[in-house]
Formats: C-alpha cells, sequence, structure tokens
C-alpha cells in the first residue's frame, strides 16, 4: 500500500439522520397522555398530550413488561417524553397509567 494510505486519518461520515438513535439511558419528562392513534400494522402511534400536542412513539418505545399490541386509542398512559434537535419530540418508556387505589 502506498505511504499515503498509511499516513491517512480516517474521518468517519456524520451519522445519517434516519441512523439517528436515542441513547440507552436517555431519560426524560415523566408525562400522561391518551393514544390518539396506533398504526398497528406500522408498529408507531401517536400520544395527545393535555396541550394537544401529539407525540410520536414506537413500538421500540414501550416500556418493559408491556406490549404495543395491548394498547387501543383512548388508552391513558405514562411515558417520558424525550426531545432532540434531530428526531423532535418522542414518548419513551410508555406505559398504560395505573389508576390510584
Amino acid at each position: 500500500m502506498s505511504e499515503w494510505f498509511h499516513g491517512a486519518v480516517r474521518k468517519a461520515a456524520p451519522p445519517a439522520r434516519h441512523a439517528a438513535k436515542r441513547p440507552a439511558d436517555a431519560h426524560g419528562i415523566v408525562s400522561t397522555g391518551r393514544i390518539a392513534k396506533l398504526f398497528v400494522g406500522q408498529g408507531h402511534g401517536f400520544i395527545r398530550l393535555a396541550d394537544d400536542r401529539e407525540v410520536f412513539f414506537h413500538r421500540s418505545d414501550v416500556a418493559e413488561g408491556t406490549s404495543f399490541n395491548d394498547f387501543v386509542v383512548g388508552d391513558s398512559v405514562t411515558f417520558e417524553l424525550f426531545e432532540d434537535a434531530v428526531s423532535g419530540a418522542r414518548a419513551l418508556r410508555v406505559r398504560h397509567r395505573r389508576r390510584p387505589r
């Protein structure tokens, strides 16, 4: 190989927009809302907040021990609201809201 190749510094390409991932240890603001839309075949949905904003969630954002397929439109849920500059607002660790005893 050429000397140029051995001495070259590799620069990583910037990550593609669609490849942006949230950190595994990301924590957001604990929030509540209702399932507004579900696209079961596509594996995602939207949660409506009290201020009428809708926040995206993916089936991979559902909390451990909770099944995406158990949600129906109108369900009350709790989640962590996570926002970043690349993908905007997203709901993490989505689960059914427990009713007070």
